[in-house]
């Protein structure tokens, strides 16, 4: 064989190895992407990023008394003085909670929660320590509700691994993004074998704002379903369950949604939902957390969730004529003060429930009100389906 002969054999036998070795490089790690998707999560909270643009509709609305934890619990807002706190025996309280007896995953139309034999005390602090140890910082507490929310956050394990954020990453990694922040809102209920568990996610992305491409704003993206689940079995372990129990559990398949209606003509407008009571009231909720509501109070056996709505378009002109994130989000009146609060009701019909909004009286929403209660219906019949 010619030296020419030989130098093109080993240059092709090369070549078909360095094929054979990214091929079988790229099976591994696309192998290893299904293996470790639960695994890609490492959440960062925006506390500890550059501030961000968010949209008024976005932000979280301003702390107040209905907020406020109970005379004696632990209200400390940061890790370590929650790690202090919870290292001193508060009057009437014990440090060492019950064992969990049992935690279950369980499953309406595409709706998931978790139900344990904790009662809502024992749970809280619970909460607190499974989104703090998930990188968040809990943004709102309300026990009168039941809700615990988190902060915006980046999930840091969606950046590219590269060579550069290799060599670089330990020391620059703040200049890296991903482009999108997501937060998490969990709802606590009593039902009747359990504490029931709910976890909704809102998500925003950032996007370019001018063709130039030079300025971006952040803008609201859809809620991401296995992402829900994804926390809500990290959270049964945390009560609890196996690795395995969870994941099987997460995994099971998901039953089609109800069928959901809107009919009716202005403030007579009604959702018309093929579930009974209280399956629909459970997805009245899980809706409400998905769409931004501030949910201010409710009252079950009346059917009634007391919730402030903001209407989009007049936030977006209020937007767009303060430039800058501290015009928008600190400038004029706060959400409190521009948003409307109205009534929710819920009441069983035949087999199904109806769902109506009222204004804050109580009353059927006439002239603007009864647009802005037409676009509420529209929204949850858009989070149910």
């Amino acid at each position: 064989m010619s030296k020419a002969s030989t130098s093109s054999f080993v240059s092709t036998v090369s070549r078909v190895a360095v094929f054979v070795f990214v091929a079988s490089a790229l099976g591994a790690c696309s192998l290893n992407e299904k293996i470790d998707e639960y695994a890609r999560i490492d959440y960062k909270s925006s506390g500890k990023l550059p501030p961000l643009d968010i949209p008024p509709d976005l932000a979280s609305p301003r702390g107040d008394g209905r907020f406020d934890m109970p005379a004696g619990r632990d209200t400390a807002r940061t890790a370590s003085e929650r790690g202090r706190v919870a290292a001193t025996p508060s009057s009437g309280q014990s440090l060492v909670l019950p064992a969990v007896q049992g935690v279950r995953m369980e499953r309406s139309g595409s709706e998931r929660w978790l139900v344990t034999s904790l009662t809502p005390e024992q749970l809280w602090p619970l909460l607190r320590e499974f989104w703090q140890e998930s990188g968040f910082i809990v943004e709102t507490e309300s026990p009168q509700t039941g809700i615990v929310e988190t902060d915006w956050a980046e999930n840091r394990a969606k950046l590219p691994l590269d060579v550069i954020r290799r060599t670089l990453g330990k020391v620059f990694d703040s200049v890296y993004s991903t482009g999108e922040r997501d937060k998490f809102r969990t709802r606590i209920d009593r039902g009747p074998e359990g504490t029931e568990i709910h976890i909704t996610h809102r998500g925003m992305v950032e996007v370019y704002s001018t063709t130039d491409k030079d300025q971006t704003v952040w803008q609201p993206r859809p809620s991401d379903p296995e992402l829900e689940v994804e926390f809500l079995r990290r959270l049964m372990v945390k009560l609890g369950a196996t690795q395995e129990a969870a994941m099987q559990a997460s995994q099971a398949p998901t039953p089609a949604a109800a069928n959901v209606r809107l009919v009716g003509e202005g403030g007579t407008k009604v959702l018309e939902i093929d579930e009974d009571f209280d399956r629909a009231w459970r997805q009245i909720g899980l809706a409400l957390d998905r769409g931004g509501f501030t949910v201010d109070d409710r009252d079950r056996s009346q059917g009634l969730y007391f919730v402030r709505y903001i209407d989009p378009e007049a936030q977006a002109r209020r937007a767009n004529s303060k430039p800058g994130f501290l015009g928008r989000i600190f400038g004029g009146k706060t959400q409190e003060e521009i948003s409307q609060q109205f009534r929710l009701k819920a009441e069983s019909a035949g087999s199904g429930t109806q769902v109506s909004v009222l204004d804050r009286e109580g009353n059927t929403p006439t002239g603007i009100d009864a647009d802005t209660a037409s676009k509420i219906l529209a929204l949850l019949q858009e989070e149910l389906r």
